[in-house]
């Protein structure tokens, strides 16, 4: 919840003013006291009102004193340098006014002469009620309209840019295409002919047994198929010899 924003002006009811003086005494003296801790700077607050037979002193008389009479000490000069009176006050918040006033009017007229200008672009309006002392805000007016149309053409260059860029960088994956060959089928297996001839030089010690129970020349051993175990005149009843002499 917002808190609500308090009318300077002189509370007439006699029980509103006097809470409000006890509330804002309390915090006037609360700053006092942070002002002074946290920036260890010599302060005091003296307070007179209707409501006390006795001003209020903070943080005590004496040190009240003290620091009044170090003010006291100092040059005229030095003492007026800051110090500002209700007059004093009251002019510089007209001044600060005035200011204010000045800066919307000048944004005001600026928005006049834009809205003016694009009528004029779009054929409902004349120059005819141009006023010429107008023309220097005028040409500030489309200056900067032109630099904010250069501006946003190049955002939108430098986004169409990085959007290119990004396409290009995108590789589409390959197609299939009609009557591709599985590599792993085109692969022919060739297995040499094993005869008597080149028995010796061939890899028995890379052949593996069935039944598991060992490589190259033991007794789980399998020869390659076909293979002749004996001559052409054995029988083929005879048993097949494994060994190394095996012929």
């Amino acid at each position: 919840m917002t808190r609500k924003k308090v009318t300077l002006a002189y509370i007439t009811n006699n029980s509103e003013r006097k809470a409000s003086y006890k509330k804002r005494k309390k915090g006037l003296i609360k700053k006092a006291t942070e002002l002074t801790t946290l920036c260890g700077v010599e302060a005091c607050v003296i307070i007179y009102s209707e409501y006390d037979a006795e001003p209020e002193v903070w943080p005590s008389r004496p040190v009240a004193e003290a620091v009044l009479a170090w003010f006291n000490s100092l040059p005229e000069m030095e003492r007026t340098r800051k110090m500002v009176n209700r007059e004093s006050l009251t002019r510089q918040q007209i001044r600060k006014a005035q200011d204010q006033l000045r800066r919307i009017q000048k944004e005001n007229k600026r928005k006049e002469l834009e809205i003016f200008m694009f009528q004029c672009l779009a054929g409902k309006m004349g120059f005819e009620g141009f006023d010429l002392r107008d023309a220097a805000e005028m040409g500030w007016v489309v200056n900067q309209i032109v630099k904010n149309i250069d501006s946003r053409m190049a955002a939108l260059r430098r986004n169409g840019e990085a959007a290119a860029a990004v396409e290009a960088e995108v590789v589409a994956p390959p197609q299939a295409t009609v009557g591709m060959v599985d590599a792993r089928a085109a692969v022919e297996v060739v297995v040499p002919p094993v005869g008597e001839e080149n028995m010796e030089s061939f890899p028995w010690n890379l052949v593996e047994s069935p039944t598991g129970r060992g490589l190259g020349w033991d007794d789980g051993m399998v020869l390659p198929y076909p293979y002749i175990f004996e001559h052409a005149n054995a029988s083929t009843s005879a048993e097949p010899k494994f060994g190394h002499g095996a012929s």
